[in-house]
């Protein structure tokens, strides 16, 4: 039997009803599996909560522990699972094809890579019809680099401050955020330009960006004139007149940053900033591995919100709710400069990946979930942002569709963030009242909420219910 839910923290908030019943946990006991995650774990994989939690089964939106307890999962595996933990159809596609084939590599034809390839592309605009499948982000991030730089002749990549593109040696040139960079020499031919942050950033106001939530901060901008786009584009333009030379390779961004805390840039930045690099020779990657696949709600790919269209669109997490698989998306002419050699992937577009991408491609229309994203996540901001209103604390609140951002402050006048140990036990008090969120942000200052984007409106009440008695709690903690 589904144990009860026992928050160790008094609130009024009611979890909503679930009739799935997990397996009873047969496996090690909690001190036996902290043994091994010491002794034979790479320690830089680092886990959540002080003690952290033991999941043992998940179904659709909601995750269950070693004991039975249920949690609303609000982070979705960060950013990954799109359409729900063990999605029936998605498991049901998965099934058939283990009993199928598993995998020959790409020196053969098999069904599902062409099937899938003609599915994924057929959601993307011209000129993006090409798809290179690979395992993960941090690899598609790797081969559009690859790409620009044997496509335009140019060397140099420009990247976002604050921007998060992988971990792997060659990306982490392109990540920009401290506490990813080893000191190991990386990042030839990286440069980083200053982040259009319109909350933290030294320009920003009331009317930036596109979100049903803006900033606080005031500004003089009227419709149609945003003074903190044109500022950021000058700095933009700094950089490609000082930092790189006259002809560069491309520029990467995220619709909206991810692991910065779903920072969003002023409307119209990124169609500028396109024509610049365009201007210089370089192509345009959009790194969608976050914001696409719906999650933004108003459009299926994230650099839509922004009216441009990309030379190179990278894809992953979502891409398989939780399957390892990623893709690049590009032109014909751009997808011929890695032809000019062999470039190989064992594993990248196997049977298995992509029968699992088509079956999410399936399970993201048939269940209306692009329209959820908008719907529950409109809801879920405007309710955050009532809290905003109500707690000195909570500097921002932002997003689109069911990519949010809540950062924490310790007043809104400074903008200073929130001291960690403080943000720690607002985070532990949500966990242990049922609801589990990401962080983000270069101080961790940054609450992410990314759920499974089959959420529902009473989930998202339940959530900002927590929320709500967690920071009524750190208001009773506070001198």
């Amino acid at each position: 039997r589904q144990q009860k839910w026992k928050s160790s923290v008094s609130t009024q908030a009611k979890m909503p009803p679930c009739d799935f019943v997990p397996e009873k946990y047969k496996s090690y006991p909690y001190e036996r599996m902290q043994k091994i995650r010491e002794q034979n774990i790479v320690p830089s994989l680092r886990m959540y909560y002080k003690k952290p939690l033991l999941l043992h089964q998940g179904h659709m939106q909601w995750l269950f522990d070693y004991e039975g307890r249920r949690y609303l999962d609000l982070f979705a595996g960060i950013v990954t699972v799109s359409v729900g933990h063990c999605h029936p159809k998605v498991t049901m596609a998965t099934q058939k094809q283990l009993f199928r084939l598993w995998h020959t590599a790409n020196i053969y034809m098999h069904p599902s890579i062409h099937e899938y390839a003609e599915k994924l592309t057929s959601l993307l605009p011209d000129p993006l019809k090409v798809v290179c499948l690979t395992n993960s982000g941090s690899e598609a991030n790797d081969i559009a680099m690859f790409m620009a730089r044997l496509y335009t002749g140019n060397f140099d990549i420009i990247s976002l401050r604050g921007a998060y593109h992988g971990g792997s040696p060659y990306t982490l040139g392109l990540t920009s955020l401290g506490p990813y960079k080893h000191g190991v020499a990386n990042g030839f031919g990286c440069t980083t330009t200053m982040l259009p942050d319109v909350f933290r950033g030294p320009w920003g106001g009331s009317h930036c960006r596109d979100s049903p939530v803006q900033t606080v901060r005031k500004c003089s901008c009227s419709e149609g004139v945003c003074h903190a786009k044109d500022q950021y584009i000058e700095q933009f333009k700094d950089t490609l007149n000082t930092s790189v030379p006259k002809t560069v390779a491309g520029f990467i961004a995220e619709s909206i940053q991810g692991v910065n805390g779903a920072v969003q840039y002023p409307r119209n930045f990124l169609k500028e900033a396109y024509q610049l690099v365009r201007e210089r020779g370089g192509v345009c990657i959009s790194d969608e591995v976050q914001t696409g696949f719906g999650r933004t709600g108003s459009h299926f790919w994230g650099f839509q919100n922004h009216d441009v269209v990309p030379d190179i669109v990278t894809l992953a997490k979502g891409i398989g709710n939780g399957f390892p698989m990623a893709a690049i998306v590009t032109t014909k002419e751009i997808a011929g400069s890695l032809a000019q050699n062999l470039h190989f992937n064992t594993f990248g577009g196997n049977p298995l990946a992509c029968v699992v991408g088509a079956a999410v491609l399936d399970a993201i229309e048939e269940d209306g979930l692009q329209k959820n994203s908008e719907d529950v996540g409109t809801y879920m901001l405007l309710e955050l942002a009532k809290l905003r209103d109500k707690f000195e604390v909570i500097g921002d609140v932002r997003g689109k569709g069911l990519m949010i951002g809540v950062e924490m402050v310790t007043d809104k006048d400074s903008r200073c963030p929130l001291p960690a140990e403080e943000v720690n036990q607002i985070w532990e008090d949500c966990k242990d009242m049922g609801v589990l969120i990401g962080r983000g942000g270069l101080y961790s200052q940054t609450f992410r909420i990314k759920p499974p984007m089959c959420i529902t409106k009473n989930d998202a009440d339940f959530a900002v219910e927590v929320f709500h008695t967690a920071l009524r709690r750190h208001m009773e903690r506070a001198p």
